[in-house]
């Protein structure tokens, strides 16, 4: 028996080992090799304001010495932020000293860094990771990108980094950022991709690669790495109520930072396309109301008078779907995809016109047109109550230059109705259209009132303090005025 129970265990052992092996457990990655190969084309950059001192003497021509004693405007918010700014007991102004990050792209020394890390700064040192030092000179800086490029003149070629592509980047990619953060010089975090594609208000025209990798004061400019140590966007901001890492960092796509630096490079500034539109974010009921299938696109509130869109008939109460080809899901995905094309660029849109798809051809004007609205006069009229719980008036020639002269339209003098309250409606709005047909008088008004269903979602373009934007909401029994 127990020979039996020997060689049974035996045969079980064999069969045990026979079997393939499991798959190993990898674990996180290991982020050493890009380090070693990316660091030490990371640079700390440090710069200067020069401020004025009581203990720097006038020259004989009355100027401070070096012509560095000038009077400074008011220092920017970026120098508040970073600054470590000491007292002078002695008075006059200090300088002001401050850090960022930046990298090397090009062997000749060119680098790339952010806008604010280098605004009105009059003196910038870029610190290798050997721990030279160089001077640098500004070849071109951008606001509305937040990029800047920067030269050091050396007599060897330096390390730099492969630029890679953001395009293909995914949520969820493993992701390293190499820095300053509080001028602690070649700092590695890492993380994953979180989203693509958002926007702030100061740089409108720029996609951000959102992660969850610790960004810090101090590592603005520098590389965002993907796992084969290439680059593919430039660490700009943290979204933080104390001024701290809190797992929201945002940064530039590379292709958007390279196409300002060749910009930059060549003609020392940049240039971009505008369409001409005023655009909103499309809700449920405004979708509902323009005869679309779901929230999606681009709302034009407003044409630029004679403008591209303009040309084109692109009408406000259009929904742009989208652009050259590329979808615009929300109002956020236009004005990157619009911005990073030259003045004269010849594009196609794609609208929703009356729940009616379109395409026009669009050739782009230059970003800084000038954006106008015509106006037009008429005599005042009788207030009314109506389904959509308003009261309205004509507008008189002075009250529309109160107005700021809106094209048409009547003024909102009284709100009987709550659901038009929420949705944003407010006495002194002048509604220009109803559901994308033109109110001009109280007459047109009423006439457009007359079309309306309760229970089902009305759009209203309304001029408020200059700009004319979309309202929707859904009338109701308990609403009717």
């Amino acid at each position: 028996m127990r020979q039996k129970v020997t060689l049974l265990f035996a045969a079980l052992l064999m069969l045990f080992m026979s079997l393939p092996a499991a798959a190993k457990v990898t674990g996180l990655p290991d982020f050493t090799e890009l380090v070693e190969k990316a660091g030490p084309a990371v640079v700390n950059i440090q710069v200067t304001q020069f401020g004025t001192r009581s203990s720097r003497k006038a020259d004989e021509n009355g100027e401070q010495r070096n012509g560095r004693g000038e009077n400074h405007p008011e220092i920017p918010e970026f120098f508040k932020r970073y600054f470590n700014v000491p007292g002078n007991p002695g008075g006059g102004e200090p300088d002001r000293m401050g850090a960022g990050s930046g990298f090397i792209y090009d062997a000749e020394g060119y680098i790339l860094t952010n806008h604010h890390v280098i605004a009105d700064a009059d003196e910038i040192i870029i610190r290798m990771a050997d721990r030279r030092e160089f001077e640098a000179e500004l070849v071109g800086s951008d606001e509305s990108s937040d990029i800047a490029v920067l030269k050091i003149s050396v007599d060897e070629a330096l390390p730099f980094l492969t630029l890679g592509e953001s395009e293909s980047v995914k949520a969820g990619q493993w992701v390293a950022a190499i820095g300053s953060p509080f001028n602690f010089e070649q700092s590695v975090t890492a993380g994953i991709v979180s989203a693509k594609g958002r926007t702030n208000r100061a740089q409108q025209y720029v996609p951000f690669i959102q992660t969850d990798v610790a960004i810090n004061r101090g590592n603005s400019g520098g590389p965002l790495l993907d796992m084969n140590g290439e680059v593919i966007g430039i660490n700009s901001w943290i979204l933080s109520s104390g001024g701290g890492y809190i797992g929201l960092s945002f940064s530039i796509p590379i292709e958007v930072a390279i196409s300002t630096a060749k910009q930059l490079r060549e003609t020392g500034k940049v240039e971009r396309g505008l369409l001409g539109v005023i655009v909103g974010a499309v809700t449920r009921e405004m979708a509902e109301a323009l005869g679309l299938d779901r929230p999606v696109g681009a709302l034009v509130n407003d044409v630029t008078e004679d403008g591209s869109a303009d040309r084109a008939g692109i009408k406000p109460g259009d929904v742009i779907l989208a652009f050259n080809g590329a979808p615009v899901e929300t109002w956020n995905d236009l004005p990157p995809l619009v911005g990073a094309n030259p003045p004269g660029t010849e594009a196609t849109v794609r609208v929703s016109s009356n729940g009616k798809e379109k395409t026009f051809e669009v050739t782009l004007d230059a970003l800084d047109g000038e954006e106008a609205i015509a106006s037009t006069d008429s005599e005042s009229g009788e207030k009314a109550g109506n389904i959509l719980g308003l009261l309205v008036d004509d507008i008189n020639s002075d009250r529309r230059r109160e107005l700021g002269d809106p094209e048409g339209g009547v003024e909102i003098t009284d709100i009987e109705s709550d659901d038009a309250w929420r949705a944003g409606l407010r006495p002194g709005d002048v509604i220009l259209m109803i559901n994308n047909q033109s109110v001009e008088d109280l007459d047109g008004f009423e006439a457009q009132v007359e079309k309306i269903e309760l229970d089902r979602a009305v759009a209203l373009r309304v001029w408020r303090n200059g700009t004319a934007t979309f309202i929707a909401y859904t009338p109701r029994d308990n609403d009717e005025g």
